[in-house]
């Protein structure tokens, strides 16, 4: 009779297992938004979410309070890999016009794990730091162009198609953004079949989505998900 229950809780355990595998892994490409201490990958990339919170800049205090937890337990996801970084641009161009290189879009993209769906949401900080939009360009990307924010975003997602070939891709578009930056997400984005979040009246705190923001992000982000399916 032990012997039949062992076998029994074995079998339980293994199937429990490999439902737990069969979850889809959800990787995000981000900067501050998506950031939370001790929840990146590497975990030397700058946050703004930090433990315990400064509560003089924001109200989210725990990691199921961010945006990108919500739509985990929502759509029944893991987390692949969260490799978001704050401050960061799309493209190579930063603040007061420093080369943002090591902590761009187009560097950090090959760092997503094997993920079966990708969320990057980006271009906050190319429109707040004035980075240049550049021309639309798809091919013959050369190392200059990835200075400017349209081939950097042409770059970015067809590399991303080549490198996760079986990933789902979604572009999370914040509000509030230069309508140059947003329309050029939407330009590009259309280029590469990637459909477009566009955020609308997110609650925010010192500039970065307060604890109604990122459930309201959240919510944007699964009704998207939802409509698409």
């Amino acid at each position: 009779m032990k012997r039949i229950i062992s076998t029994f809780v074995f079998a339980a355990l293994c199937a429990l297992s490999a439902l737990a595998q069969a979850k889809p892994s959800l990787s995000i490409l981000g900067d501050s938004y998506s950031t939370f201490e001790g929840w990146l990958t590497p975990d030397t990339n700058l946050v703004w979410y930090t433990v315990p919170p400064d509560t003089r800049r924001t109200d989210v205090r725990s990691v199921d309070q961010t945006w990108w937890w919500q739509v985990l337990r929502r759509q029944g996801w893991k987390l692949e890999v969260n490799n978001s970084y704050s401050g960061s641009t799309v493209c190579n161009t930063g603040y007061r016009d420093e080369d943002y290189t090591h902590e761009s879009f187009v560097t950090r993209l090959s760092n997503l794990g094997s993920p079966d769906v990708i969320i990057i949401f980006g271009g906050t900080n190319d429109s707040w730091a004035g980075s240049p939009l550049g021309e639309f360009k798809y091919e013959g990307i050369r190392r200059a162009d990835l200075y400017t924010f349209r081939p950097a975003l042409a770059h970015m997602l067809a590399r991303l198609r080549e490198l996760y070939p079986t990933a789902d891709l979604w572009f999370v578009s914040n509000d509030g953004l230069k309508e140059s930056i947003t329309e050029s997400v939407r330009e590009v984005c259309a280029r590469y079949g990637v459909p477009v979040i566009q955020l609308e009246g997110i609650d925010e705190k010192s500039g970065h989505p307060s604890v109604k923001g990122m459930r309201q992000i959240a919510d944007q982000v699964c009704a998207a998900i939802a409509k698409n399916k």
